[in-house]
């Protein structure tokens, strides 16, 4: 196939094959929407930072040949599933205690807003909790591994180039759709501030779809 810009095969395929997969729920935009709902905008972006940076991370280990690895020893990448698995199943359950404590306390005007302090006051701990869930995604690891690699021209000069573009197109498809989650959860947030049933309500169904992320990914 004919190389096209910096050694991409087929620009527009992947742009369009990138903008529907960064569309699809998955953890780390769940994440990303559920802490900025808690803790405003600015912690937000600390959240969506960590996602960048596992991604950014992903990206360089394609590039530098970890996906073949992965490819021909599954065990290895089955190892980071059930690792990925029970750390969503962990913050589900963690966030299901919460809505229960507030579900239970919905009457104490001292009950916190949206979800569970489940990660310390920290303001580095959601940019830890996003790194560590977007480094053990199933969905981004394959990405990466089976689709983000199809787009470079095997013999182009300097592929370092074609994996730079197609990684920093991906990052700007993926900034625009966390920002518009992070100003959500805000709008969220003050929705959940006056109604506390609600609130314990929003937990729960946050919670639940983690543990269903996990789930899926043990049985998938």
């Amino acid at each position: 196939m004919m190389s096209g810009v910096l050694g991409i095969t087929d620009i527009w395929t992947y742009v369009l094959g990138t903008v529907a997969i960064v569309l699809l729920p998955g953890p780390n935009s769940l994440f990303v929407l559920a802490t900025a709902a808690r803790r405003g905008v600015a912690t937000g972006y600390r959240a969506a930072a960590g996602v960048f940076v596992g991604d950014a991370v992903l990206m360089f280990l394609s590039a530098a040949g970890v996906a073949s690895l992965l490819q021909a020893y599954p065990p290895l990448y089955l190892v980071i599933k059930y690792a990925g698995a029970a750390y969503l199943g962990w913050l589900g359950l963690a966030m299901l205690r919460g809505a229960w404590r507030r579900w239970r306390d919905r009457n104490d005007p001292a009950t916190p807003r949206l979800i569970d302090e489940v990660e310390p006051a920290g303001p580095q701990e959601p940019f830890r909790r996003a790194l560590v869930i977007s480094l053990l995604n199933p969905k981004a690891i394959l990405f990466f591994v089976s689709f983000f690699i199809q787009f470079v021209d095997p013999g182009y000069a300097w592929p370092a180039l074609s994996f730079l573009l197609l990684g920093l197109i991906a990052q700007v498809a993926s900034a625009l759709y966390l920002t518009a989650l992070i100003f959500t959860g805000t709008f969220l947030a003050a929705q959940f501030r006056q109604r506390r049933r609600l609130a314990a309500t929003g937990t729960t169904a946050v919670a639940m779809l983690f543990l269903g992320f996990s789930l899926k990914l043990a049985a998938g």
